[in-house]
């Protein structure tokens, strides 16, 4: 078990996604046995089943394992978040969640990284690995916002460069590296001493109550965001933009949460799901009106059964061009 307060920067989190089993199977092996920190790792796997800790665990010298709910943290072990859950840090425990998902993804690296940074704060080393698109972004700024240090995967080595560029763009990054060579600084990071802690940015505390979509959420969006025009791809509720947060962050009250990038994505894939649906409708409505002309044929209704065809010729046409408009998304 850690200890409550430390003079050392022991405790380190790490996020990756696209590319994340190869790079993270890397790093275990390259880190020291005994490893004089905790190690808690998110890898985007949503609901699916995951063989990460086993895979890591042969890969390294130390110990590794989806967390569990409540565990305290140990030296020299890797936790993994388990599928469908969110890992986080509160009052020295790890916590799992099925709260809402975070730039769509559940468990989500922004979310371990916010709470590691309210929690223990200068004892933190964020770690973003390979991945697209942004997440870990808010959470590595937080962590750096809370005295932690921040550590980047070199974009050019990364399988999958968004998410660690995104990083760099945003963050004061302290250090950028290839892979090769992350494990190593790890080692010399955590001898560093911590320095003082200061109070946690109240921002980030409203923002992380807010996250947890407990029911006093609406009332913690408030204090740190402004309503925009927007809906919640995920359950329909008014997003609120999060003030200067960078890169631009939305949430809604039932805690989703979503950086711009990962808004415009979630959005492109919501608007094929629907161009979809309604060609589908029209397609099904052009063969209902070419029965109803068949039929109005059979009792000589020309006027009737012309009308019908023309319907279903019209409907044909626009779900053609629904098609073409769903290859151009």
């Amino acid at each position: 078990m850690l200890p409550i307060e430390n003079s050392r920067r022991d405790i380190v989190v790490i996020g990756a996604s696209a590319g994340g089993i190869k790079a993270l199977s890397r790093l275990a092996a390259a880190l020291p046995a005994q490893f004089p920190a905790a190690v808690l790792i998110v890898l985007h796997v949503g609901a699916s089943k995951s063989i990460l800790p086993q895979l890591l665990a042969s890969a390294g010298p130390n110990t590794a394992e989806h967390a569990h709910n409540g565990e305290a943290l140990r030296y020299g072990h890797l936790m993994v978040a388990p599928p469908d859950h969110h890992l986080l840090l509160d009052q020295g425990k790890v916590r799992l969640s099925r709260g809402p998902k975070d730039n769509f993804a559940r468990p989500s690296i922004d979310v371990l990284f916010r709470s590691a940074a309210l929690e223990h704060g200068p004892r933190i080393i964020g770690v973003v690995l390979t991945g697209r698109l942004d997440d870990g972004t808010a959470g590595l700024r937080a962590i750096k916002r809370c005295g932690g240090l921040a550590v980047v995967q070199d974009p050019a080595t990364a399988e999958a460069e968004s998410m660690p560029a995104s990083a760099l763009e945003y963050v004061a990054i302290d250090h950028c590296l290839p892979l090769e060579e992350i494990a190593s600084m790890l080692a010399m990071l955590i001898e560093m001493p911590v320095p003082a802690r200061l109070a946690s940015p109240i921002d980030l505390v409203h923002e992380h109550a807010a996250s947890l979509g407990k029911e006093n959420a609406m009332e913690d969006l408030k204090k740190i965001a402004a309503p925009s025009a927007l809906a919640c791809p995920e359950c329909g509720g008014g997003l609120w933009e999060i003030d200067d947060a960078k890169p631009p962050r939305f949430q809604c009250h039932t805690g989703h949460a979503y950086s711009l990038h990962s808004l415009a994505h979630g959005m492109k894939d919501k608007t094929e799901e629907s161009f979809w649906a309604t060609m589908r409708a029209l397609q099904e409505r052009a063969v209902i009106c070419r029965r109803l002309a068949m039929e109005a044929e059979r009792f000589n209704k020309t006027e009737e059964a012309l009308e019908a065809r023309q319907r279903a010729e019209a409907d044909e046409a626009q779900a053609a061009h629904l098609r073409t408009l769903i290859n151009q998304l």
